[in-house]
């Protein structure tokens, strides 16, 4: 969340910087690879991966102790789930800028001191970008591992896609690298900065979570909570970074390789066999619909 060059500790600086309100919609439709790849259903395979790349920063991880901590504690995956829907929105909402600036003021008080006594606020430009490039990296490494490759020239187009993305938060963009290059040298530059912690270390210790949802019977989710949680535990351990892996503490072997290729090549396959919409999360499915429906009467008027 910090620049490469500083230390992930605090926030630069505990007041948000605020751009102004004025939201640049265009490039980020249906013709977009963000469009095109943020809502797909594989995404879910890498949310506990930038879950921990995400609280491997010190600020981050006491932002969520602090203000959601019980909430995480107590049922870590509604904690995930319920974060993705406005992440979502921001790029397929029907009024993305109004959804992104509504996720900016959700930060506007979580805010403290870590425990080195250094000020934090999550609406620092710093802080906030990191959470936002683990989302974009997240997304060419899911197309990496689960899917067709990015070409050198489609990462870019999605990275320059990404600034827009995150333009529309409301937010300084100072912080933002100009291209692909960049990011990467910032990538880089801020895995060797950080380290475990307690959030990082409840995370990869659990065994037993409650159902993210009432909806799902507790005597079902017990079936399926080892399978769920182990499985993502053991997913986001093959597909870290190396050096995240190493600070963490967590181990791979080679078999542990070997079946995490064949499982992605079994992704692949089964993948391409579903018909497009279905490759989506419920509701992006939903709103790419309305978008199609919106398209189609604008263009018969």
């Amino acid at each position: 969340m910090l620049a490469a060059h500083t230390t992930p500790t605090a926030a630069d600086t505990p007041v948000p910087e605020f751009a102004p309100t004025e939201v640049r919609a265009q490039g980020l439709g249906p013709d977009s690879l963000l469009w095109d790849h943020l809502g797909d259903l594989r995404g879910l395979l890498t949310i506990f991966r930038i879950g921990l790349l995400q609280n491997m920063h010190p600020a981050v991880s006491r932002a969520l102790e602090q203000h959601s901590g019980d909430v995480f504690l107590k049922n870590p995956w509604n904690r995930l789930l319920r974060s993705l829907p406005p992440i979502l929105g921001v790029i397929y909402g029907p009024d993305p800028g109004a959804i992104g600036r509504r996720v900016r003021d959700y930060h506007v008080n979580i805010k403290g001191h870590l425990a080195t006594g250094e000020a934090y606020h999550s609406l620092s430009p710093d802080l906030f970008f990191w959470t936002h490039a683990t989302f974009v990296e997240g997304v060419i490494s899911m197309t990496a591992r689960f899917g067709k490759p990015l070409t050198e020239r489609e990462q870019e187009q999605l990275y320059q896609e990404s600034i827009e993305w995150y333009r529309r938060y409301g937010l300084s963009m100072r912080p933002v690298p100009p291209d692909y290059a960049s990011f990467k040298r910032y990538w880089d530059g801020m895995l060797d900065t950080l380290v475990p912690t307690p959030i990082t270390d409840h995370a990869i210790k659990l065994r037993e979570t409650p159902p993210p949802f009432e909806s799902i019977p507790k005597p079902v989710w017990r079936l399926l909570d080892p399978m769920v949680t182990g499985f993502s535990q053991w997913l986001a351990r093959g597909t870290l970074p190396e050096t995240a892996r190493a600070k963490l503490g967590m181990k791979w072997s080679r078999f542990d390789e070997v079946l995490l290729r064949m499982f992605c090549t079994v992704v692949r396959v089964s993948f391409r066999l579903l018909p497009k919409e279905w490759r989506y999360l419920p509701m992006v499915r939903e709103w790419r619909a309305q978008r199609a429906q919106a398209d189609k009467v604008a263009r018969a008027e």
